[in-house]
């Protein structure tokens, strides 16, 4: 069963076509790559499918083969252009797993050595050098 898409930040951004508002780097046949509003680190971006699927066991495989591809090529060009020492990749499929949304999505999160701060422990407050829409311009250069 699918989860409801009401108020789906991902459903929104894929129906809006505002790129710009809605933070969308590249969108794809199957899937579309977003920046994340509120980055665990600079150069944070997400990739989830066109269609509200909450699960990969959900997703066919031209929407599986497309998700991985824009993956690999995403990570390749974060390591070109931000030059980070390493990446989470990863998906919080679940209430319990941490996911916020129901919809399928894979977050990018490059790392780099020493990033780890104590602002999210003590205050619960992440530290972000750059702004958003200035990486969004950065980024979409490449697609």
């Amino acid at each position: 069963m699918l989860a409801e898409k009401k108020g789906c930040i991902f459903c929104h951004a894929v129906e809006d076509t505002d790129d710009g508002k809605n933070l969308v780097v590249y969108r794809g046949k199957e899937c579309f790559l977003m920046l994340n509003k509120y980055p665990y680190n600079y150069g944070h971006l997400m990739i989830a499918p066109n269609k509200h699927k909450c699960d990969v066991d959900k997703l066919n495989d031209q929407e599986m083969l497309e998700i991985m591809r824009l993956l690999g090529r995403t990570k390749a060009i974060l390591r070109e252009s931000i030059k980070p020492d390493g990446f989470n990749i990863g998906a919080n499929i679940g209430k319990a797993a941490g996911a916020g949304a129901q919809h399928l999505h894979f977050h990018i999160v490059p790392r780099w050595v020493g990033d780890t701060n104590f602002m999210p422990v003590a205050s619960e407050t992440k530290v972000i050098s750059h702004h958003l829409s200035e990486f969004l311009m950065q980024m979409k250069k490449f697609f």
